[in-house]
C-alpha cells in the first residue's frame, strides 16, 4: 500500500464524497461525523472541531482547497484517525490564500505525537497534485481507498 498510515487511519466509514455543504461549519461537522461512525471520536469531539475555527479562524485551510479540521488530543478521542469528505461545490473557509475548500480531512489526534507517521505521509500525498487532483475527481470512496 502506497499510503499505509494514512489508510489504517482512514477507518471504515471514514470517507464521504461529494458532500454537499452549505458553509464551513457543516463541512467540519460532516468530517467530525465521519469520525463518530468510524469509531474513533465520540460526539463532543466534533463541537471541539467545529469551535475550534469559530475561535481562532480558518487556519486549517493547509493548502489551496484542502483544510484539515481537528480538536485537541482529549479523552474524547477514543484512537487516532483520520476522515475524508470531499465537497461537491467548494466552500469558502474565509482564508483568503486557499479559499475555496474542496477537500475536508478531519483529525483525531490521541496525544500529541501518535498521528505524526500518518501526518507525514498525508503531507506528501497532499504535496502531489496528481493524487489530490485525483482525491478531486472521485465519485465513489473505493476509488479513494484504491489510491492509498
Amino acid at each position: 500500500m502506497r499510503f499505509a498510515a494514512v489508510s489504517e487511519a482512514l477507518g471504515q466509514d471514514a470517507i464521504e464524497v461529494s458532500f454537499v455543504a452549505k458553509n464551513r461549519s457543516e463541512a467540519i461537522a460532516e468530517s467530525g461525523r465521519l469520525l463518530v461512525a468510524s469509531g474513533r471520536v465520540e460526539q463532543p469531539y466534533v463541537d471541539e472541531m467545529v469551535k475550534a475555527v469559530e475561535d481562532h479562524g480558518p487556519y486549517i485551510v493547509i493548502a489551496p482547497g484542502i483544510a484539515l479540521a481537528h480538536g485537541r488530543p482529549s479523552k474524547l478521542v477514543l484512537e487516532t484517525g483520520i476522515s475524508l469528505v470531499t465537497l461537491a461545490e467548494p466552500v469558502a473557509f474565509g482564508n483568503e490564500k486557499n479559499d475555496p475548500v474542496r477537500l475536508v480531512f478531519g483529525l483525531a489526534a490521541f496525544d500529541h505525537t501518535a498521528h505524526l507517521g500518518m501526518m507525514r505521509e498525508l503531507a506528501v500525498m497532499l504535496g502531489d497534485a496528481e493524487i489530490v487532483n485525483s482525491l478531486l475527481n472521485a465519485v465513489t470512496i473505493q476509488q479513494i481507498r484504491d489510491l492509498l
